[in-house]
């Protein structure tokens, strides 16, 4: 489980990172970003009806993402609200293989740590 500190839990900072963030998408996944004014970054995920309309398998790709985010916490730079959008080509893809495109989504925008 991902700490509190690290997620985001309130609509308006949802819809304020989907009306005023940067973006970057894949055919996988998307990316939305913004500053915000503390010492951590927080982190929220979407997986939409369009995904899967079984809830099991929803939450399973949240799960997935909320590993990866606790694992890989200390590489991402402080001070960023981000919002993961997931696309339906996402939901054939295993642990390593989103780990890998979301990794790789983050570096091109230079927001993974040196």
């Amino acid at each position: 489980m991902l700490a509190k500190q690290y997620r985001l839990t309130k609509n308006k900072d949802f819809a304020r990172i989907a009306k005023k963030g940067q973006s970057i998408f894949s055919s996988e996944l998307g990316i939305k970003w913004i500053k915000n004014n503390l010492a951590d970054s927080r982190f929220g995920i979407v997986v939409s009806l369009k995904i899967d309309k079984k809830a099991v398998i929803r939450n399973r790709i949240k799960r997935i993402f909320r590993a990866i985010l606790k694992e890989n916490l200390s590489r991402f730079k402080r001070g960023f609200d981000f919002l993961i959008l997931v696309q339906p080509k996402l939901k054939g893809m295993n642990y390593y293989q989103i780990e890998d495109k979301l990794l790789s989504l983050l570096k091109k925008k230079d927001l993974l740590e040196k």
